[in-house]
């Protein structure tokens, strides 16, 4: 981190009414916490307040007034959720106070909790403190009402849903047939309405219960469990809103 790397100017980081913005930093990393000092100091923002360690964050926040609070995730005494916790209370509290949380590390569950009120609220990891420039336009966003989200978490994020997802196994051609199984359709019309063979369509079936992982049991009709788990798939539910809308549309009916 360089915070001589830029320096964006009191002008980027005033209010409506031409005051600097009032910052309150906290981070056991006595290093790191000097350093996003100098640097906000240096980019225009007050720096009202600090706290090493999560028990004084709120108290302070309720002393000083910021519009925002930087803080870590996990911080003393415990060093797991304190930090999420403090912010969880400054928003139930203060809610015009915007937060950025710095961590480490992506952390999808901690993220999407403190993301869910969807304002005057960010998620960045630390190493993007060393792009300042994005750093300070991120803090000023926070500032005006809206969200950041790190692109790390982001992709974290698309690859959670994907594995929860029970079709992203399935190729293409799959889908396509598990979409006429859910149809009703038998081996041999979904054949004729791909134009290949029902022996073909056998492959793909045997090949879908498969991946599915849904063993031949005397309780359980494995095609049907399939056709449940297409309609409950959220890839499933994209693909038939796109589809009823291109059929509702104007053209489809021309």
């Amino acid at each position: 981190m360089d915070p001589q790397t830029t320096d964006p100017g009191a002008t980027e980081t005033d209010d409506a009414v031409g005051t600097r913005l009032r910052v309150v930093i906290a981070d056991d990393d006595t290093l790191l916490r000097a350093g996003l000092a100098i640097l906000l100091q240096r980019s225009g923002f007050e720096v009202v307040g600090e706290a090493g360690d999560a028990v004084n964050i709120v108290p302070l926040i309720r002393d000083k007034s910021p519009d925002l609070v930087v803080l870590d995730i996990r911080m003393p005494p415990t060093n797991t959720t304190e930090g999420l916790d403090a912010a969880r209370q400054i928003r139930l509290e203060c809610p015009d106070v915007g937060i950025l949380v710095l961590s480490a590390h992506v952390e999808v569950e901690h993220a999407m909790e403190l993301l869910e009120s969807g304002h005057k609220v960010g998620y960045l990891l630390k190493s993007r403190v060393g792009d300042v420039a994005d750093f300070i336009d991120s803090l000023n966003r926070i500032a005006r009402g809206g969200s950041v989200v790190d692109p790390e978490l982001v992709k974290e994020l698309l690859s959670d849903r994907r594995r929860q997802d029970p079709l992203a196994v399935l190729s293409a051609r799959e889908r396509e047939v598990l979409a006429l199984m859910a149809e009703g359709r038998s081996n041999a019309g979904i054949g004729r309405q791909l134009w290949v063979t029902e022996g073909t369509i056998e492959k793909h079936v045997s090949s879908i219960l498969t991946k599915l992982n849904l063993p031949e049991t005397d309780n359980d009709h494995r095609r049907v469990c399939a056709v449940i788990a297409f309609l409950e798939s959220p890839q499933a539910i994209r693909e038939s809103r796109a589809k009823n809308a291109a059929t509702s549309s104007p053209a489809s009916h021309r």
